[in-house]
């Protein structure tokens, strides 16, 4: 979640060369890592017209070529099953780049925060271990003095905590020690609880509270208590060369001084080291289809439980915060217009569209990554797409995001 920054030349990635320098490693890591996704479904089958979900991909061939990203994957389910799984345009718009196919890894920039992070919340709470309404000082004594002592970990997760939102620690800092010293010295940016403000640096802080909480770092907590008991075989931090080829590049960064491919978007998660708990998952879409149907389920898929029934219902409805539409870690529909309740990069318009159910919940990410889940239809629509590349100044995805979830539910049969 960055603000826009201007941009110097660069030279773009040169997919001949890359597919000649990873094919050795590539042929080895493509047999070896795989998604299996959810089984497959007839449109009628699912309770969808199959010519309401054509309409859908022509939505998403139009906005490919209006340039809103230069590819994508769609995953749309329902009752447990894959109703259309596809992919659409190439990796970049750079002369003989490879089509986009459905095991394409996106750097999921903002969904870290919800299959990660949240995600590990939720099983502390499960276990006792995590207090919602814990004050953050009596986990990390040094976030202490006036307002700080007010601040709960529940508001951490509603973006409520009083932290500032976002700062260019990278062009100081590496590493998590240096990230913690400087977050826990910095005054806080309003009164905690009296409004939303989307927090990077809340999130950061959130993840100290359960590391400390577990004794164990993030990373292995997402991969021991998520990722591998739901079967996501693709998502990972730090992907190897050798999944290269597999990679949707995204900015050409001024920065770092080149197109990003396989090394993550988001510069603060980049100085944080590649593993940070808001940002640096890559991942397939038949992978977080897997993950959705798992929340949907009241969080169990194929007999592996990682949270409980009454813990997802918890952490997915609308918390109560005033003129906010977060629950706890996620987000709730807005039905249209609404400023208050976009990721930064993506304003005016809700991600959900104004057709999905009120209990409804999901998440967006800044590199063009969504994901929203409806308990109320058992459905799900995730779209990954590269929409910074080559720039972040290309914001055509935010009324592509709208106007794909109310697509998707008006090709349902009783939408």
């Amino acid at each position: 979640m960055r603000p826009p920054t201007l941009l110097a030349p660069s030279p773009p990635v040169r997919w001949a060369t890359v597919a000649i320098l990873t094919a050795a490693l590539a042929g080895r890591a493509l047999s070896a890592v795989g998604s299996d996704a959810l089984p497959a479904a007839t449109p009628e089958a699912a309770g969808f017209r199959a010519e309401g979900l054509a309409d859908v991909d022509r939505l998403l061939e139009s906005a490919v070529s209006d340039r809103a990203f230069p590819g994508a994957v769609l995953a749309i389910g329902r009752h447990g099953s894959l109703v259309r799984f596809r992919a659409f345009g190439r990796l970049s718009y750079e002369p003989g780049a490879p089509e986009v196919r459905t095991d394409t890894l996106y750097d999921l920039a903002s969904l870290t925060k919800v299959v990660a992070t949240t995600t590990v919340a939720m099983t502390l709470v499960d276990e006792g271990r995590l207090d919602l309404d814990a004050r953050v000082a009596d986990v990390v004594p040094e976030f202490s003095g006036g307002a700080k002592d007010r601040v709960r970990v529940r508001q951490l997760l509603t973006h409520t905590g009083g932290l500032l939102w976002w700062d260019r620690l990278y062009e100081q800092l590496r590493g998590r020690p240096a990230y913690l010293e400087r977050i826990l010295e910095m005054d806080l940016d309003y009164d905690p609880g009296t409004k939303m403000v989307y927090s990077d640096l809340g999130i950061i802080l959130l993840s100290e509270v359960l590391q400390r909480l577990a004794g164990e770092p993030l990373e292995a907590m997402a991969r021991r208590r998520v990722v591998e008991p739901l079967g996501m075989r693709d998502t990972q931090y730090l992907p190897p060369v050798g999944l290269r080829p597999r990679i949707a590049p995204t900015e050409r960064d001024p920065w770092r001084g080149r197109v990003l491919l396989g090394e993550v978007h988001d510069e603060n998660a980049f100085a944080l080291g590649g593993v940070a708990p808001h940002a640096g998952l890559f991942s397939t879409a038949g992978d977080l289809a897997r993950f959705a149907q798992a929340l949907l389920n009241g969080g169990e898929l194929e007999g592996q439980r990682i949270v409980s029934e009454a813990t997802v219902d918890l952490f997915t409805r609308r918390a109560g915060v005033a003129e906010s539409t977060r629950a706890l870690g996620w987000d709730t529909p807005s039905n249209g217009k609404d400023p208050r309740s976009s990721t930064p990069g993506d304003p005016g318009y809700s991600s959900s569209g104004s057709l999905f159910s009120p209990r409804s919940f999901g998440h967006t990410g800044f590199t063009g990554t969504s994901m929203w889940m409806d308990p109320e239809r058992g459905l799900f629509v995730i779209l990954l797409t590269n929409r910074v590349h080559p720039t972040r100044e290309n914001r055509k995805i935010s009324r592509v995001r709208s106007r794909l979830a109310d697509a998707v539910v008006r090709a349902l049969v009783e939408p």
